[in-house]
């Protein structure tokens, strides 16, 4: 299967492209960062505060229009913390929506691989009546962690792939 690479970290690479959203844009106290693991991964870490009707930490990362197809796959290298994280995509920057999927972490390596045209729309953590992601292009894809409980996190990433399918 042919794959591209969308991002892989190395201690080199530059994060200007990732950005962090926590709750604290509408009053919430958690707060998250991506960074350099000393052994060139990305860190995406922090603490979780249910504190203000807080309870969510989020990365983005915007590429250029990357192209796709709905039958693509994403494939993750990553190693968590044991928690569920939600992978996201947008087909457009300013769209108010989400395309979404959780995941599970061990505690060890893992390959994650998710098919596009499962990603399923949502909106401020509710399932929009839509179908499914059905575009052509991604303005943006991330992580978010927020389950619901105050906690640390800790998920590591060596690459994200895209996958023909």
């Amino acid at each position: 299967m042919p794959q591209q690479i969308i991002f892989e970290f190395n201690k080199d690479v530059s994060l200007q492209n990732w950005k962090t959203v926590d709750d604290v844009v509408m009053g919430g106290r958690s707060r998250g960062e991506i960074t350099l693991s000393p052994e060139g991964y990305g860190l995406i870490s922090g603490t979780i505060s249910l504190e203000n009707n807080g309870g969510f930490s989020s990365v983005r990362y915007l590429p250029a229009d990357l192209e796709v197809n709905p039958k693509n796959k994403i494939r993750m290298r990553l190693k968590g913390d044991e928690k569920r994280y939600q992978f996201r995509v947008k087909h457009d920057q300013q769209a108010s929506h989400s395309y979404i999927s959780y995941f599970e972490t061990t505690g060890e390596w893992q390959d994650i691989t998710m098919l596009l045209n499962d990603l399923y729309p949502t909106f401020r953590g509710r399932r929009l009546d839509q179908p499914n992601f059905h575009h052509k292009t991604i303005q943006e894809l991330g992580f978010l962690i927020g389950n619901k409980k105050a906690e640390d996190f800790e998920l590591l990433i060596d690459k994200i792939e895209l996958i023909s399918g």
